[in-house]
């Protein structure tokens, strides 16, 4: 993966996930977790402080990154919670069908290669009455805004550890057969090509 993808973006990204907008939408959304849940890209365990401890039974921390797994061993061994990670891809889910009460996607669904794809095995990972909760950054309703999405994007994939800044969150779900229960969305952040957030909970159609 490289020097820079496994020892310097992990930290870059700890500290830009974790603090400001993007924190406040991680309280917003993870209390709403319950049952076994499954987190898609763990990343640094950001939002393991957030899960209501009352209502989660476990958290599977899906995490394909060597060097993120590693930036959140402290997170982990620090939570109060039956936390297990698994090193594999969001395309490729090591859960058996109908064994997820709970999906939560947090600032994942922009870096996953094929993102269709991991929805739609969260789908299939997801017992009956499951839900998706997500916060998720993506293409931004002004055209001008969306301008300096397409503009940026290309160089911002390759800092970023390929994340795409500009991918349409509502559209993806409703496509890999997800139904919108409740949405919200907005500019959560000052870099407004970067920081249009959907956010929200779904249910499989």
């Amino acid at each position: 993966m490289g020097l820079y993808a496994e020892r310097v973006l992990p930290h870059v990204i700890h500290v830009a996930c974790g603090s400001g907008e993007v924190r406040e939408q991680r309280e917003r959304v993870v209390p709403l977790a319950d049952g076994r849940v499954l987190e898609v890209g763990m990343g640094s365990g950001l939002n393991l402080p957030f899960y209501d401890r009352e209502r989660v039974e476990l958290v599977w921390g899906l995490e394909p990154s060597a060097g993120m797994r590693r930036k959140a061993e402290p997170a982990v061994a620090a939570a109060d919670l039956d936390v297990r990670v698994l090193d594999a891809p969001g395309e490729r889910i090591p859960l058996d069908d109908d064994s997820v009460d709970t999906a939560v996607l947090t600032y994942t669904l922009c870096s996953i290669a094929d993102w269709h794809a991991a929805l739609v095995e969260v789908r299939r990972v997801l017992a009956p009455g499951g839900k998706v909760v997500f916060s998720e950054h993506g293409l931004a309703p002004d055209e001008s805004v969306r301008r300096q999405q397409r503009r940026l994007n290309p160089a911002w994939k390759v800092v970023a550890g390929g994340c795409h800044i500009n991918r349409p969150i509502v559209d993806g779900l409703e496509r890999t057969g997800f139904r919108i229960d409740r949405v919200d969305a907005g500019y959560r952040g000052r870099l407004r090509a970067a920081a249009y957030t959907t956010w929200g909970v779904c249910t499989p159609r």
